[in-house]
């Protein structure tokens, strides 16, 4: 390994780096309306502006973590913040929902070159109280940053365009990557016979595309039967318009692509040959145990951010940087996280942090559930964001620890990826999830309270897929609109009322969810303690 001009400057860089990355991983969600107006976007082609970006970012991590430890970290991270930043550029000048969503794609391969090889070499320059130190950095800048994100869109869309909020990247990449290639020395991992595991990585992609994209689709297409509305297609092929839908299909490929991945590591590791992930790790109780509590921990975390700056701009009618800054309340409480967690460093078991953390979210995300209103407006909300804000800072910056504490050096970079790789399927997982609920919650409560106000069937169909489609957008306009068709303007004002607070109770149940996935999160940390070492 190369010499490090200073570590800890380095870490500052290292640091920027991830937050750039996990920023654009947000920054999308208080910019949404804007987007989702200048580019016509269904709900559907929203998720995936999200979720393509997280399908892809989860698909690569063991990739790129494995191709890092064989090339050198410093220079995948350094070539993953170029094709970050050139995709940011791109997704800065779309004009259409297939051209984003391709940028987002892109974004997702330079992201994932960055995330797990930040850890690399957080793990590598730093031994010892300083390294449990640098996790801690690295940690609560995930956290902090997963708030920033939102705050920082919402300011660009508002004073300038939602475009800034993808070319801000490019100057911020600059200097990261100069910082990096001046201060950050290299380092690489001794390399087994067999070459690249290009076969495990294939498997891999296609073990979590499938996944996701069964999760996100299946409301659209039908968990099981044929969703009569919606036929899938791609080019020229079209799915059957009768029988078995194609997600339970979808499912069953990941399922099948898992046992695949299992088996095929199984024995490239019996022929001593390089691995995409050493399975052997998961012997290593406090990385087994780590890796499974965040895994259902990030499915909570990160879901219900989806849903909140959507509700906060299409139902209260805030700005993109109005809803930024009730977030802030979220930021504030995970940078005062980092305060508490280096206070706490050394005098409380890394794992109890943890518990402490899953549990203020809960309790935050609990909050968020009980006191949504219309009436009562973003206020009720904000306390609940901050405490949910410190449990993030918490059980994010001494979760790494816990799980890294016990992994060889030799296995560091694999290890790195793979614990990177198993939250972000849990952020994958989570927003598909939790984004089902929010819409499927929206409907059905629009659909009972348009009943309630004797609107015809005919005419909730097309109102509630109006609501449903633009994922809220169309709630402020709706009354306007309504009156223009010759609808009696006190009616079309209930049936705005309606459709806010139907979309409130989407987001309540979404937040319900999310405290679901934290609850058993939660359960999963009783066993962090087993050989793992204190924060």
């Amino acid at each position: 390994m190369s010499q490090t001009k200073n570590r800890w400057v380095a870490l500052l860089f290292i640091s920027l780096a991830i937050s750039l990355v996990i920023i654009d991983g947000t920054i999308v969600n208080t910019i949404f309306p804007q987007v989702i107006a200048d580019l016509d976007l269904t709900s559907t082609e929203v998720q995936w502006v999200q979720e393509s970006y997280v399908l892809v970012f989860a698909s690569l991590l063991l990739v790129w973590g494995s191709l890092a430890d064989r090339f050198g970290r410093k220079l995948m991270l350094v070539l993953g913040i170029l094709v970050f930043v050139a995709a940011s550029v791109w997704a800065g000048y779309t004009e259409s929902a297939e051209a984003m969503i391709l940028a987002r794609v892109v974004q997702g391969v330079g992201g994932a070159m960055v995330l797990p090889t930040t850890l690399s070499l957080v793990n590598a320059n730093f031994q010892g109280k300083e390294r449990g130190i640098a996790f801690a950095v690295w940690g609560a800048t995930i956290g902090g940053m997963v708030a920033v994100g939102p705050v920082l869109g919402g300011w660009l869309a508002t004073d300038f365009t939602w475009r800034w909020a993808f070319l801000i990247n490019l100057p911020l990449g600059i200097i990261i990557v100069a910082g990096l290639l001046y201060f950050l020395g290299e380092s690489k991992s001794p390399q087994r016979a067999g070459g690249i595991d290009w076969v495990g990585s294939a498997i891999s992609v296609v073990m979590f595309a499938t996944l996701v994209f069964g999760l996100i689709e299946g409301r659209v297409y039908g968990w099981w039967e044929i969703n009569p509305k919606n036929q899938f297609q791609i080019g020229d092929f079209a799915w059957p318009e009768t029988g078995i839908s194609v997600i339970p299909v979808s499912l069953a490929i990941s399922a099948i692509s898992t046992l695949a991945f299992i088996l095929w590591e199984r024995r490239r590791e019996r022929q001593h040959k390089n691995v995409l992930l050493d399975l052997q790790l998961f012997s290593i109780a406090s990385f087994r145990n780590g890796s499974i509590a965040a895994t259902i921990i990030s499915m909570g975390e990160f879901g219900v951010l989806f849903a909140i700056p959507l509700w906060l701009q299409n139902v209260l009618g805030l700005s993109p940087v109005s809803s930024g800054l009730v977030l802030l309340w979220l930021a504030g409480g995970a940078f005062m996280a980092s305060g508490i967690g280096g206070a706490l460093s050394g005098k409380l078991p890394a794992f109890r942090a943890v518990q402490i953390g899953v549990l203020l979210e809960l309790v935050g995300v609990a909050g968020v559930g009980l006191f949504a209103s219309t009436d009562l407006g973003w206020g009720a909300i904000a306390p609940a964001l901050f405490i949910y804000g410190i449990g993030i800072g918490l059980a994010t910056a001494q979760l790494t620890g816990v799980i890294m504490v016990d992994v060889p050096m030799d296995k560091v970079g694999q290890g790195s990826g793979s614990q990177s790789t198993v939250r972000q399927i849990g952020s994958a997982l989570g927003i598909a999830v939790l984004g089902t609920v929010l819409f499927t919650g929206t409907q059905s409560s629009f659909e009972d309270r348009l009943s309630e106000l004797n609107v015809s069937k005919e005419q909730s169909v097309v109102l509630v897929d109006a609501v449903v489609d633009s994922s809220g957008g169309a709630i402020p306009g709706l009354a306007q609109y309504l009156s223009s068709v010759q609808v009696p303007a006190e009616a079309a004002e209930e049936i705005q009322i309606a459709a806010g607070e139907a979309f409130t109770d989407g987001a309540k149940l979404a937040a319900w969810a999310a405290g679901a996935f934290l609850l058993l999160g939660f359960a999963s940390t009783f066993r962090l303690g087993r050989k793992t070492k204190t924060a």
